[in-house]
């Protein structure tokens, strides 16, 4: 499995804050599903990052875009492959 980090950044903060919830169950799922190693929003508000396991950058496009929040235009979000130094 490859790291993928995905950074989200939050351009309609009144659209994010409707959709929170299904976000929110939607990252839960690939939680439990071992598909996301971490998450968190920024302190700032600004929006958030995850880190994902994937086969390839194609799966962990799936993964981000079918997240409600880019699904629904609340976020821009750019992904690039991490090399962790971190075991996962």
């Amino acid at each position: 499995m490859i790291l993928y980090s995905a950074y989200f950044k939050t351009v309609n903060a009144v659209l994010d804050e409707e959709i929170r919830q299904a976000h929110l169950d939607y990252i839960y799922k690939l939680m439990a599903d071992g598909v996301i190693v971490a998450k968190g929003p920024f302190t700032d508000h600004s929006g958030g990052l995850i880190i994902y396991k994937a086969e390839g950058f194609e799966q962990a496009t799936e993964y981000v875009m079918n997240d409600p929040v880019c699904v629904h235009g609340s976020r821009t979000v750019e992904i690039k492959e991490w090399k962790s130094s971190l075991e996962v």
